[in-house]
């Protein structure tokens, strides 16, 4: 049912479609918010968050300034 879908002239009509309604001034922006939704949904999926490796370790001076002191 759905062999040669993907084929390039079936993308460029895509492309086209997309440059139609979209314009040339968001387009980029439309693809881009595609890639990173593409991206959340991989990283969902695989369980690896690009938020993980940005957290301090506990105990280091980074997370000892953000709580509260009493």
């Amino acid at each position: 049912m759905f062999t040669g879908l993907l084929q390039p002239t079936h993308l460029i009509i895509l492309l086209v479609v997309a440059l139609v309604f979209l314009g040339p001034k968001r387009l980029p922006d439309a693809g881009r918010a595609l890639g990173q939704g593409l991206r959340e949904f991989k990283s969902s999926i695989g369980g690896y968050h690009d938020d993980d490796h940005k957290l301090p370790a506990p105990g280091t001076a980074a997370s000892d300034e953000k709580s509260p002191s009493l």
